[in-house]
């Protein structure tokens, strides 16, 4: 098996030159986008198909009011259970959960690698909750706060800020039953190896509620949407904005920078998935933690040095959410941009973090859910809230007019300017010296974040095609190729693609949670009984 990785790298590496090549025939970074652009923008239309007389986007209702729904019906857990919720990460309730429970499951590495939000084995049986929700914050912490955050805003203005909030105060209740069920429905191989997520809770519990033929159908229209997922939101993505940033900082002026950035990003990409070298992600996963911390320390200190500034900034962004101004679209404008980048972020609603959350080792899947709960509450509440506030700031100055955005960027000083180039010359702005630091941040995000979001994607394609090489090849082989079509094409585009993947993931994984609700209310009550509390 390790030989044949070896040899599927060195082709891939001879397969470089000869795709340069043909780029450099047909123009590199604007052919590729005149070609991706087209279908970026048709799966777009359709993901964003807008109810008739309304001008809101199907999903956007259905994201909200699955949400709202079971906010109200698990009596707002993500309020009254986050005491809860803070206590089991703490570990407050561990023994309990090692000695006794229905749901005991042995869980190994995935071809030698532990997904961001594993808890796996350790000598005394398994690490802590709080390692575990630690780990997958830190993998949390991305793009999705440094670009995300400045494409909502730049479009949608700071009213968009608001919407980001409550979008993540609501899928705080959607990611706890989605992960609880990943945890319920999950399948364990005779190796310990496990397989989960929205595939097997939408097949096998659809299946006990007697829908068998829909939770087939679900779960394989999911699994098409995951692995497109993978492809724009966890990779094109993320490679198009670490291609922007390092071009913006290099000075180099389009042409083929994009491609060429590209092919060395997937390079370092398919030696990690592809030819098992594991030292790479061994290392990112060591400082993506501290790149995070010192991402939030640097936004601590902009809106300290702001701190008078603080109460005109959040005034502001009360009345744009509810009051903007026809050049940020209107009302529904500005909350459906807050909606796209906050599921963007926290992927609340898409189902792809129970994919990861259903490698835990633990004896209750409840329990799991509401360490999961936590995670847009810090993503998307308080750090999205945090970078929104160092892009307001700079914008007092007057650097930019909200709503005067082409192809996702707004123009500062003559320089078209927009995601994680908009972040950093915010950040600039106070401490001349962070873009050089976030730079770095961004390249080892979007490394660590590629990484993860292939094994989301290719547990989705192994559930479509079997779990055989010819199929775990031949997925990491295309991943790699987005990887170098995501930092050639625009980023309208990219990020265009990106959404529609990641909001289409929705519809199928919300009708799988509104049939199997009650299922998580089960688990739950057994786990509120095993801790000795009310429900």
């Amino acid at each position: 098996m390790k030989l044949f990785q070896r040899i599927s790298a060195v082709l891939l590496l001879f397969m470089v030159p000869m795709l340069a090549k043909a780029q450099e025939a047909i123009g590199l970074d604007q052919k590729i986008d005149q070609a991706f652009a087209p279908f970026a923008n048709f799966c777009l239309d359709v993901v964003l198909w807008q109810v008739p007389g309304t001008g809101i986007p199907l999903i956007i209702f259905v994201l909200v009011l699955g949400a709202l729904f079971f906010t109200i019906f698990f009596k707002f857990p993500n309020l009254l259970k986050f005491g809860l919720a803070i206590n089991v990460v703490r570990g407050k309730y561990d023994d309990i959960e090692k000695h006794s429970g229905p749901d005991k499951a042995l869980v190994n590495q995935l071809d030698g690698d532990l997904v961001d939000t594993i808890r796996d084995e350790s000598a005394d049986g398994e690490v802590s909750h709080f390692q575990a929700l630690a780990t997958a914050v830190s993998g949390t912490v991305g793009l999705g706060n440094i670009a995300g955050v400045a494409i909502a805003i730049s479009i949608g203005g700071p009213g968009a800020t608001f919407w980001m909030i409550v979008c993540g105060l609501l899928g705080m209740s959607t990611k706890f039953v989605e992960c609880t069920l990943g945890v319920k429905y999950r399948d364990v191989d005779a190796d310990g190896t496990v397989h989960g997520g929205p595939m097997y809770y939408l097949s096998k519990g659809l299946k006990e509620r007697g829908y068998t033929g829909l939770g087939k159908v679900l779960a394989v229209l999911f699994a098409i949407l995951c692995i497109g997922g993978s492809f724009g939101g966890g990779n094109a993505a993320q490679s198009n904005q670490a291609a922007a940033q390092l071009s913006s900082l290099l000075g180099l002026e389009g042409g083929s920078s994009g491609f060429w950035i590209g092919i060395v990003l997937a390079i370092i990409v398919a030696i990690v998935i592809i030819g098992g070298i594991k030292r790479i992600a061994s290392v990112t996963e060591k400082l993506v933690p501290l790149m995070a911390v010192i991402y939030i320390l640097a936004c601590v200190v902009v809106i300290a040095l702001n701190f008078s500034y603080i109460d005109d900034a959040i005034g502001l962004i009360i009345s744009q959410a509810f009051a903007p101004t026809a050049a940020v679209g209107g009302f529904f404008g500005v909350l459906i941009q807050g909606f796209r980048r906050a599921a963007f972020s926290n992927e609340a609603g898409a189902g792809s973090a129970s994919i990861a959350h259903a490698a835990v080792k633990t004896n209750y899947a409840a329990s799991e859910g509401l360490v999961a709960l936590l995670e847009p509450f810090i993503d998307t509440v308080v750090i999205c809230t945090m970078t929104a506030l160092v892009i307001i700031f700079y914008n007092s100055g007057g650097y930019f007019e909200y709503g005067s955005v082409v192809n996702d960027s707004v123009t500062i000083g003559g320089q078209a300017m927009g995601g994680a180039e908009l972040t950093s010359a915010a950040f600039g702005s106070v401490i001349p010296w962070f873009p050089y630091v976030l730079t770095i941040a961004i390249v080892l995000f979007a490394i660590s974040t590629m990484i993860s979001w292939s094994y989301y994607g290719l547990q989705s394609w192994m559930y479509l095609f079997g779990k055989s090489k010819a199929a775990d090849l031949s997925y990491k082989v295309l991943f790699c190729i987005f990887v170098v079509i995501g930092a050639a094409a625009n980023m309208s585009s990219v990020w265009g693609f990106s959404d529609a993947m990641i909001l289409g993931m929705v519809f199928p994984n919300m009708v799988g949670l509104f049939i199997l609700f009650p299922v998580v209310k089960e688990e739950l009550a057994k786990y509120l009984k095993a801790i000795g509390k009310k429900a």
